[in-house]
């Protein structure tokens, strides 16, 4: 069976990454209050998918046009007025707040006493990968959280996957137009061993040829850094895909070595590989998490 070229996300997909996350706790000593909280998150987030019903669907043909003529259906840009995500985020604070300690419980307070206009303008940020200011930064993640669901949720009702991106546009989710957070290597049947990239908003996944950088689409000027163990074995199944072609990275979830590996999940937890990567100062990150969203 030949693999897909776009995979939309399913319905399980929060759910395997709390779960992936939970584990990751155990796994990662030193950031397991962060993990726990972001494991809560998720979980949340599965939540408000399976439970909450949106203020807003689509007309069943709304994206027939745009799956047609080969554009983004759910582009971030044109869309971001009209998806509900404000009644997501309202839903997974809800879902969140009784299982979140002291520290984390102003942001929720904060977000709740926002009017509809400064909640648009954190979206703007997540959207546009901008890191905010101190007083906004530590709301970003949880608005970032509400927005993944809903266009999630979209993307799971198209009633086909669009046509795989080419050219200038291979780097760029073909169902939303985002960036994506990481690339995954899967290990199911009827993909094992293809890689994906992973969106950072909507969940899509879609093929990239292996040992080819996703900014310049080299080939020839790739190295692969991994976090090891004491052994001298990977400490996590993460990878950095460095590029002197453009002198950018990206990170690689190996599913053939985890089978739950997840491109957001143990994206949080080698931030150590990043921090690494940056005092060598030679590589700049390509993918963006959105539930990390870190000062310059």
């Amino acid at each position: 069976m030949e693999a897909p070229y776009v995979v939309l996300p399913d319905a399980k997909l929060f759910s395997k990454r709390a779960t992936r996350l939970r584990e990751l706790v155990e796994q990662v000593p030193p950031l397991d209050e962060f993990l726990a909280f972001m494991a809560r998150l998720v979980q949340a987030q599965h939540q408000v998918l399976t439970e909450h019903e949106p203020a807003w669907r689509p007309q069943a043909d709304a994206f027939d046009r745009a799956l047609e003529h080969g554009m983004p259906p759910l582009g971030f840009a044109a869309l971001r007025r009209d998806v509900g995500w404000q009644g997501d985020l309202k839903a997974m604070l809800d879902a969140v707040e009784l299982h979140v300690g002291a520290r984390q419980r102003p942001f929720i307070d904060t977000l709740r006493n926002m009017d509809s206009a400064a909640l648009d303008t954190l979206a703007e940020a997540v959207l546009e990968a901008s890191p905010g200011d101190e007083t906004t930064r530590p709301l970003l993640p949880l608005v970032a959280a509400a927005m993944q669901v809903s266009w999630a949720r979209l993307a799971m009702s198209l009633p086909r996957p669009p046509e795989r991106p080419t050219g200038e546009a291979r780097a760029l989710c073909p169902t939303c137009g985002s960036a994506p957070v990481a690339s995954v290597i899967h290990n199911e049947r009827h993909r094992s061993g293809v890689r994906y990239l992973h969106c950072s908003l909507c969940a899509t996944e879609w093929h990239l040829e292996r040992v080819k950088c996703s900014v310049c689409d080299s080939s020839g000027k790739l190295t692969y850094l991994a976090l090891d163990d004491e052994k001298g074995k990977p400490f996590l199944p993460v990878q950095a895909e460095t590029c002197d072609g453009c002198n950018s990275y990206l990170k690689v979830m190996q599913r053939e070595i985890h089978g739950r590996a997840d491109p957001v999940a143990d994206d949080l937890a080698s931030l150590a590989l990043d921090l690494l990567l940056a005092e060598q100062d030679q590589y700049a990150r390509s993918g963006y998490n959105p539930l990390l969203i870190a000062g310059d």
